[in-house]
């Protein structure tokens, strides 16, 4: 049994995570190297430093950060435990995220069982790139899987995000076959994946699985992680991209719906 785990964030008061209040556990590492990342911070699964400036006047301070926590079981669910009264009136709950929290597999069981036993609400926002056999044995403890749908063609898939979608795609179908609870969330990220045969394959899926999968979020791409980059020394393929507004994914929204689907623009 694992007892530690890597976490670079627990964010409370959380409302883009899934349904209610919420509180999001961000995990360190991911199988992943999408080249538009919003949380470079969550690429490795290893302590960073990072290098913050804060200038005062004339003067600037040099400060170095750490990225990265060991902690226990206990410690995270002690963050978790302080918003109790807040789950309970609004629906909401605890949110793994990253990241990838399958990339810890040990650690987000172990979180997931200690949530379950005081009946918190649970959602994995996941890739979906990891063996069948942990989505498998985490089914039991996890309300809501929040899937990331990045690219169906799998050439384009590989090439943006350095893995292929087949796992991934395989891993959907298995959680649809189980009857677990889905919201698809899909990055929209400008002339990578909003492109006319990738629209048209996701309406295909949803379509094709009509009652199984209910909800949609368009996630849009923003820009606001440029400082991240920065910080971290890390080259930012992304940062003369402009972000994307809500008003402008407003069509793409209104064609996801003519499948039956709610769509959400945002998490």
């Amino acid at each position: 049994m694992i007892r530690t785990g890597l976490i670079f964030d627990i964010k409370r008061f959380s409302v883009n995570d899934g349904p209610g209040i919420r509180t999001t556990v961000f995990f360190k590492g991911c199988p992943l190297n999408c080249t538009w990342c919003h949380n470079p911070e969550g690429r490795f699964c290893k302590i960073e430093k990072s290098l913050r400036t804060n200038r005062i006047g004339d003067k600037e301070f040099v400060i170095e950060e750490q990225i990265g926590e060991d902690m226990e079981v206990q410690k995270v669910m002690e963050e978790i435990y302080k918003d109790l009264i807040f789950y309970e009136e609004s629906n909401g709950g605890v949110t793994f995220s990253g990241g990838e929290p399958f990339y810890q597999f040990e650690f987000l069981q172990e979180l997931l069982k200690a949530s379950k036993k005081k009946n918190i609400n649970t959602a994995i926002d996941t890739s979906g790139y990891t063996p069948k056999e942990n989505i498998s044995d985490v089914l039991d403890y996890t309300d809501l899987f929040l899937f990331d749908i990045k690219h169906l063609v799998d050439e384009e898939h590989i090439k943006y995000t350095g893995v292929s979608n087949k796992t991934i795609l395989d891993n959907l179908n298995f959680i649809i076959q189980k009857k677990k609870n889905i919201i698809l969330r899909m990055p929209v990220i400008p002339g990578i994946n909003d492109t006319r045969i990738n629209i048209d394959l996701i309406k295909n899926l949803i379509s094709e699985n009509n009652g199984f999968i209910n909800e949609l979020h368009l996630l849009p791409f923003h820009n606001i992680a440029s400082n991240k980059y920065k910080k971290l020394n890390i080259e930012n393929k992304f940062k003369e991209s402009l972000s994307l507004s809500k008003e402008v994914l407003i069509p793409l929204k209104e064609e996801f719906e003519r499948t039956g689907i709610k769509v959400k623009i945002g998490g």
